[in-house]
């Protein structure tokens, strides 16, 4: 499965993460349709390097011709002048094979938590988290995910 493909070489290669977006929920219980791994990592140049070598080492090359250094200089230019909110990889062989990294969240002021899937640790975005970030967008998708997320929120909260 691509995921956990994805997984293992972030963890390989000790880039810090967590699976945020349609992944995220379904992780959490909450089913949606998706395609593209979402991911939220620490914004910084050695991550950005670390992220860009990671998913090479797996197939995946940047979908628009930006490389870890030119993130790491314009990335606030790319959000600000050129609505960009996602760097995205994908799998020219395979295109349904795509990575997102969210460059408008940074993993160091992210709330995540670990579960545990098929024996292996996985960091992702707590629900509380997502259900911000998805308000925010003003998509119609992501305002689709909000009631299911926010049943959630209260069914955890019932159970602690």
């Amino acid at each position: 499965m691509f995921l956990y493909d994805v997984i293992n070489i972030l963890n390989k290669e000790n880039v810090k993460f967590a699976v945020a977006g349609g992944y995220a929920l379904a992780l959490h219980g909450i089913v949606r349709a998706t395609i593209d791994v979402d991911l939220c990592i620490k914004l910084s140049k050695k991550q950005f390097k670390s992220i860009e070598k990671a998913l090479s080492l797996i197939g995946l090359k940047s979908r628009l011709p930006i490389s870890s250094d030119d993130m790491a200089l314009y990335r606030k230019e790319y959000i600000e002048n050129r609505n960009l909110t996602a760097w995205s990889f994908v799998d020219y062989k395979n295109p349904a094979r795509i990575v997102d990294i969210l460059i408008t969240e940074d993993l160091k002021s992210s709330d995540y938590e670990t579960i545990i899937v098929s024996g292996s640790k996985v960091p992702v975005l707590k629900l509380e988290k997502l259900y911000d970030m998805k308000q925010s967008t003003g998509r119609a998708k992501d305002k689709e995910d909000l009631q299911p997320i926010l049943k959630k929120i209260k069914e955890k909260k019932v159970r602690n």
